[in-house]
């Protein structure tokens, strides 16, 4: 993923192109469905994507130890 001042700004997914299309939203530990003892600090974001085609959907991003990772995906 590309951050531009620290807030996503596009990424590959699925072997597409997707370009933020609107503001993110800052996710915290609360919020993630994974066991928090295995991912202490655990944030992320949550955006909306276009593709080049024009499909946007709204993705939950968090970081981890080695890259970032796509949590869940809403078409």
């Amino acid at each position: 993923m590309k951050l531009v001042n620290d807030i996503p700004a596009r990424m590959i997914y699925n072997g597409r192109r997707w370009r933020v299309t609107d503001t993110p939203t800052r996710l915290r530990e609360s919020v993630w469905s994974v066991p928090l003892e295995h991912h202490h600090g655990l944030y992320g974001w949550r955006f909306q994507a276009t593709d080049p085609a024009g499909e946007s959907i709204v993705f939950d991003v968090y970081r981890a130890e080695d890259d970032w990772h796509v949590h869940r995906a809403y078409a």
